[in-house]
């Protein structure tokens, strides 16, 4: 399995409230070097507590505003490597965090001009909310267009105009001849609140 290269996920965090587009959906912070070959797949709720710690050891008023896979979902909504964005309102400035094993691979100051809202606390897994989306379109569109996940990310009124201060997984899988499909899931209830191609 390869790791994510492109240092492309926390651009689309800021695309995604109209900073930068979202025209790369794949990217994940630059891969560590020297790291030992252990991997570990992990739920995404499972790393949030490293993440976090380390985030209010940076600003104590950290946030987080955003997260998306590092590295390839498996079916049961797990990967070895997540990507936690954290906005402090004090200092204005975002910092991520690369989580894998038990471990922060990497954690970087971005220099994006965002002022993003918190996700909301009561949020479901990436387990659940990738099964909601296999389940209203996901696997028909990947059986039918040879699909496959790209990425999960989560965030607050980014991709839903109807109700911007819910929180919500988008999940979009990519297909080599058709149009990516995303399937907008409610992070409180797991319900899919809609299905878009672009």
């Amino acid at each position: 399995m390869s790791r994510r290269r492109d240092g492309g996920w926390w651009r689309r965090a800021a695309g995604a409230w109209g900073i930068v587009t979202l025209a790369l959906l794949a990217g994940g912070i630059a891969s560590a070097r020297g790291l030992s070959d252990e991997r570990f797949p992990f739920a995404a709720r499972a790393g949030i507590d490293l993440a976090a710690a380390a985030a209010r050891v940076w600003s104590s008023d950290a946030a987080l505003i955003y997260l998306e896979n590092d590295e390839h979902v498996a079916d049961d909504g797990s990967a070895q490597r997540w990507g936690y964005l954290f906005y402090s309102p004090v200092l204005k400035k975002c910092r991520a965090y690369s989580v894998r094993g038990g471990r922060i691979l990497e954690a970087e100051d971005l220099d994006i001009k965002i002022e993003a809202p918190p996700v909301n606390a009561s949020w479901i897994d990436s387990g659940p909310a990738l099964a909601a989306a296999e389940q209203a379109a996901g696997n028909a569109f990947r059986q039918q267009h040879h699909g496959a996940l790209a990425t999960m990310l989560l965030s607050r009124g980014a991709f839903d105009s109807d109700d911007p201060d819910e929180t919500t997984w988008t999940v979009v899988y990519a297909s080599p001849d058709s149009p990516s499909l995303f399937v907008l899931v409610d992070a409180a209830s797991g319900r899919v609140r809609r299905t878009w191609r672009g």
